[in-house]
């Protein structure tokens, strides 16, 4: 954790942009991805005994059109009831640029949470994290649900989960295409006994990719938080759920792709089994289409096989016998039959 520091003049001169009170010490977090991500987070201390948030970015994803899509949708979600620290403008009424560590970096300010983080209630000795935030996965795809029966449309700035299109200008592909590349790469050094199951385990995802591409530009969509993990779930002194914070990967979905997406296991029929278990818990409040239900088998195809999770397991094979049951197991995927069509309780 990052200790509380004096103020630096720079930090001063941020902090003063958005609010009159008094500066009296600041703690800053560093959450930057890479060079051309850079992003850091002030949590200012000041004399009336409030914190405020103040937010700096200097990525190609970060700027005021894409802030105020953010603080829309805070707005959306907490007129659902849901929690969500509320996004500010400077006294100004707009989200400056300023010179912070060598960048060029936008700023907006937020509302210090009324409720702490659900990676900070989560008692390790206990628990785990994935059983910790298991406890709340029916509360999050409610919510997630009541979000997208609205089919929000006041954006076209899409999610970071976002598929057939890019997130930000320095994207080639989408991440999903991005990872299934990535585990195609790493297939092909493989024995060459597995060199014909791994070009035909290729050839089943990318006919299944083109022939979803035409169908997912039909499905319907709304605008997602799409970035749902332990630290950015907030909980009440009870351990009760009661919203969520950091917008900044917000934007256009497609419900189905932001459900799938975000439930995931390292066991193949596990994940299945969470997957089918957040369909009937959104179509409590979420009415499937016919063309949604048709869908997913395909989307489920296209997401999961080649996924992140499943090139670092393959990666960590040793033997023939290894690889070649997890080769079968992801070929599995891209042939088997799954009806997911049940698990939607409408």
């Amino acid at each position: 954790m990052d200790k509380w520091e004096t103020p630096t003049k720079e930090t001063e001169n941020i902090f003063r942009m958005f609010s009159d009170d008094a500066l009296i010490s600041c703690r800053h977090i560093n959450t930057s991805r890479e060079d051309s991500d850079f992003r850091e987070t002030i949590i200012a201390e000041t004399g009336s005994g409030n914190k405020l948030v103040i937010k700096l970015a200097d990525n190609d994803f970060t700027f005021p059109g894409k802030i105020r899509m953010w603080q829309k949708t805070v707005e959306e979600y907490l007129a659902l009831g849901y929690y969500c620290p509320i996004i500010l403008c400077d006294k100004t009424g707009g989200f400056p640029t300023v010179d912070h560590k060598g960048h060029r970096c936008v700023a907006y300010a937020e509302e210090y949470s009324k409720y702490a983080l659900l990676e900070e209630r989560f008692d390790g000795k206990s628990d785990n994290k994935c059983s910790c935030y298991d406890r709340y996965r029916k509360d999050i795809w409610r919510m997630t649900a009541k979000i997208a029966a609205k089919h929000f449309d006041y954006t076209e700035y899409p999610s970071a989960y976002c598929l057939f299109e890019t997130f930000c200008p320095s994207d080639e592909v989408d991440e999903v295409l991005e990872n299934a590349l990535k585990w195609k790469e790493y297939a092909d050094t493989l024995p060459d006994m597995f060199r014909e199951q791994v070009q035909r385990i290729w050839e089943l995802w990318t006919e299944n990719r083109a022939a979803l591409e035409p169908i997912y530009k039909k499905l319907p969509t709304s605008v997602f938080q799409a970035d749902l993990n332990s630290t950015n779930i907030l909980v009440d002194e009870n351990k009760r759920f009661v919203g969520i914070c950091d917008f900044n990967l917000c934007g256009k979905d497609v419900f189905l792709n932001y459900l799938m997406r975000e439930n995931y296991d390292a066991d193949f029929d596990k994940e299945i089994g969470v997957i089918c278990d957040m369909l009937k818990v959104a179509s409590e409040y979420y009415h499937f289409s016919d063309i949604e239900k048709d869908t997913t088998l395909m989307l489920y195809r296209c997401l999961k096989p080649l996924w992140y999770n499943r090139l670092e397991r393959l990666k960590e094979l040793k033997n023939n016998e290894e690889i070649k049951a997890f080769l079968d197991r992801t070929e599995n995927c891209l042939t088997r039959d799954i009806d997911f069509k049940t698990c939607i309780v409408k």
